[in-house]
């Protein structure tokens, strides 16, 4: 008699292991597992072990998305080049969808999404936004929201920069000054104290409190 295998807490791909499942009537072996995308799915053992299957299908998804923007007949091509504005709306939905884009963290990863009409057609974001005007870029007029018609611009760099999470002003002890200011000033990371500002934190309390070596989302304050 064979041993029995135990994948618990074992990675495949984009999944996790958590618990195995009842055999199927053909006596397959499943597993349920944890998606990095949040989704569970239970899938069978065989499948894993081979790498049949990585995720619970968001994978597939996200590549269809990248695939139709690569084939795409936008026309917006000069000298066998895409547009600047085709460029700007390629790699909006890139950062947003794509795990694999150094900027996702940033925007996908912490749940910045680009509307449906865009993501599906260049032709849409071309009608609401136009041409992209000479050595603009795309910004989000609340960062926090996520890229529709409503929430975006064309913008100078100059403008965008501005406008990021980090840039944002914030008054203590009678001075006003960017985030990023405030965190060199008190030696915190800029990215945790844009982490506990967004989670409520007062300036005060977020500048002055010690950070622990535990993650801050783990923090009880």
């Amino acid at each position: 008699m064979s041993k029995r295998i135990n994948l618990i807490k074992q990675k495949f791909g984009r999944l996790t292991v958590v618990q195995r499942k009842d055999n199927n009537k053909n006596n397959n072996v499943f597993w349920l597992c944890l998606c990095n995308c949040g989704n569970t799915k239970n899938i069978r053992s065989s499948d894993l072990r081979n790498g049949n299957i990585k995720s619970c299908g968001c994978l597939r998804k996200e590549k269809i998305i990248i695939n139709n923007i690569n084939r795409t007949k936008h026309g917006h091509t000069k000298n066998k080049k895409i547009t600047p504005t085709y460029y700007s709306w390629r790699t909006m939905i890139q950062r947003c969808t794509n795990p694999n884009d150094p900027r996702y963290h940033d925007y996908g990863g912490r749940g910045i999404t680009v509307c449906v009409t865009w993501k599906d057609s260049f032709e849409n974001f071309l009608k609401d936004m136009g041409e992209r005007p000479s050595k603009n870029q795309i910004d989000r007029i609340k960062n926090d929201k996520g890229y529709c018609k409503e929430n975006c611009r064309w913008v100078t760099p100059q403008t965008n920069s501005r406008n990021r999470r980090d840039n944002r002003m914030e008054t203590f002890m009678g001075k006003t000054q960017c985030r990023i200011i405030w965190a060199k000033e008190f030696n915190i990371n800029s990215t945790t104290l844009q982490w506990r500002l967004e989670n409520g934190w007062s300036i005060g309390k977020a500048l002055k409190t010690p950070v622990r070596k535990t993650k801050e989302r783990n923090k009880n304050d």
